[in-house]
């Protein structure tokens, strides 16, 4: 992407090592509800169901709500109106 005419550096760039603990931190807590859903029997099914719903859910939910939370509409509203200019 281009900015007054130079080519602006990637938004990721610098941040290897972060972007890699964020990866497995959300990874195991994926795996970890699949992994809870093995002790699923018809005696004890909401339990395992509950918990690993809820792992899942939040290692897909919280990178989202980060990942949508990177553009601040401030950063937004200024590069639409430097792109209007």
């Amino acid at each position: 992407m281009y900015s007054n005419g130079k080519n602006t550096a990637h938004s990721g760039e610098g941040r290897l090592v972060g972007n890699i603990v964020t990866l497995v931190i959300f990874f195991v807590m994926f795996a970890a509800g699949i992994y809870v859903l093995g002790y699923w029997t018809l005696e004890v099914a909401w339990w395992p169901t509950l918990v690993g719903f809820a792992l899942m859910f939040l290692a897909f939910a919280i990178p989202m709500h980060l990942m949508g939370r990177a553009e601040k509409a401030e950063d937004l509203v200024a590069a639409a109106n430097a792109h209007q200019n």
